[in-house]
């Protein structure tokens, strides 16, 4: 006689991550307050993924990055080589099967027909529509100089990207990037409150030095008109 399935079973220590989240001592926190690092990554299938939840899922997207990975930079195969290939075989394999069922006497392959819906087109625009103009307007905001910290550090990323970009190829950084975002969650999931401790004492070091360097360098240095507010 079969065995009834198993129930999910909670977590080791009985709370969800949000009552564990909250349940932590106070003080500095990268994510902010009560909040997890399921939650900090959308909380739905893809922090999942980063979490190794599915681990199956993780699995194989690390596995295709690096195939991918290999064979464009170890086996120096080309883009468009690799599809025309996959596209030759796989094209190749269907049709003969597909005439290979009329001797056989056997239903042809069932091929579903693929196509892009009018809403998710729509919804990946208006997606984008969004993300650019936040960045269009980031980028009028620091050209009329409202804003000398988000300057510098667009100056700074800016800077420390094309040391990066001079160190390796976008492949690679992409390869590495995918192997960062499946590592530092998990990383820090596991050992959040250290990583805090030394990120609070951090902050208030560099909050220290940048009001020394606020009170004698950035205070004297001319700022553009600032913004009319409007009237309600």
């Amino acid at each position: 006689m079969a065995e009834p399935a198993a129930e999910a079973s909670p977590p080791a220590d009985g709370v969800t991550e949000a009552e564990a989240a909250a349940a932590r001592p106070r003080g500095f926190r990268l994510l902010g307050e009560d909040k997890s690092v399921h939650q900090a990554l959308g909380g739905g299938k893809a922090a999942d993924v980063l979490l190794w939840k599915d681990k199956k899922t993780s699995a194989a997207v690390i596995g295709g990055a690096t195939v991918l990975w290999v064979l464009f930079e170890v086996v120096d195969y080309h883009f468009l080589t690799l599809i025309s290939h996959v596209l030759i075989g796989v094209l190749a394999i269907l049709f003969l099967w597909s005439k290979a069922t009329i001797f056989i006497k056997k239903s042809p392959p069932d091929i579903p027909e693929v196509k892009i819906s009018e809403d998710l087109a729509v919804n990946v625009v208006l997606a984008l529509r969004t993300d650019i103009n936040q960045a269009l307007h980031l980028l009028r905001e620091i050209a009329l100089g409202h804003d000398l910290m988000k300057f510098l550090g667009v100056i700074v990323g800016l800077w420390i990207l094309s040391e990066i970009g001079s160190l390796c190829d976008f492949l690679t950084l992409f390869y590495v990037a995918v192997l960062m975002l499946h590592t530092v969650p998990i990383l820090y999931h596991k050992y959040q409150d250290k990583v805090d401790h030394f990120a609070g004492k951090a902050h208030v070091e560099l909050s220290r030095q940048y009001s020394v360097l606020d009170e004698k360098v950035l205070s004297k240095i001319p700022r553009g008109p600032a913004k009319d507010k409007k009237q309600n």
